[in-house]
């Protein structure tokens, strides 16, 4: 698939424990070549600026290439050559917010690697999972990052990332006690990475990135008007640090750790 290109999306939470509750909300989101990415007219570029800061951990320096390959390296995988593509929300009038980024991660010959989802939180925190190259059915990773104050950080994750194509179709369930609590879905039609499109956008979807941030608080403040006792935030929170629980891989040659997936 071609990029750039832009994805109209919806998104929709549904809590189905210990009260059910549902929520959505329209965005977008871009689909970039991390090594090309868009190249904007300069008045239009406050509305969409990509800043490798925004994303994992680095020096400032460092470009969003770096970054990515850094937490692959974390993971004994280099990719040179590799083209590395990534759904994300760039800033918007010097905001950042991406609560999930998605980068598939190919090698040389364009075969898919592995996928890194990174989870932000509204306190600034982020993390990385490291996912199995499986599109036909989920993969499972364990919890190990506060995002929610009603939830803490046990359970798993079901995480079906497919490659965006025309559609866009990405669905994440945590699930406790073998049972899914909260199920989270992004869906989309490609558009066209064109000028009037990015200004339409603008309109249709004004401040996408902090109207995600204004939305998650929204709904954390109506839950906990209904009554959702909050869950304390760990005193601290460990950066992709494997533990010993294991899970079933879905993918042949993997291996899985209750942090991330780990390529055998």
């Amino acid at each position: 698939m071609l990029t750039p290109a832009l994805y109209r999306t919806r998104i929709t939470h549904l809590r189905r424990s210990p009260v059910h509750h549902y929520a959505e909300h329209r965005s977008y989101s871009w689909f970039v070549d991390i090594d090309n990415l868009p190249r904007l007219p300069r008045w239009l570029q406050p509305f969409a600026r990509f800043e490798a800061i925004d994303h994992f951990h680095g020096t400032p320096q460092d470009t969003l290439r770096q970054r990515v390959d850094a937490v692959l390296a974390e993971h004994d995988i280099r990719l040179p050559g590799g083209q590395i593509t990534a759904l994300l929300m760039p800033r918007v009038l010097g905001r950042a917010f991406n609560p999930l980024s998605l980068f598939w991660c190919h090698d040389e010959t364009g075969t898919l690697r592995c996928v890194i989802a990174e989870v932000h939180n509204t306190d600034g925190g982020r993390h990385a999972y490291l996912l199995p190259p499986e599109e036909d059915s989920p993969a499972v990773v364990m919890k190990n990052f506060y995002v929610s104050p009603f939830t803490g950080v046990d359970g798993y994750y079901l995480v079906r990332a497919p490659r965006p194509d025309q559609k866009l179709d990405l669905a994440i369930s945590l699930h406790r006690e073998n049972q899914p609590a909260l199920v989270a879905t992004v869906r989309g039609t490609r558009r066209r990475a064109s000028v009037g499109q990015v200004v339409r956008l603008q309109f249709s979807a004004p401040l996408a990135p902090q109207m995600a941030a204004l939305s998650m608080r929204m709904q954390t403040l109506i839950l906990r008007l209904r009554g959702v006792p909050v869950t304390p935030r760990p005193a601290r929170q460990a950066q992709r640090v494997p533990q010993a629980i294991s899970v079933q891989p879905t993918a042949p040659g993997w291996t899985a750790t209750n942090c991330s997936w780990m390529p055998s």
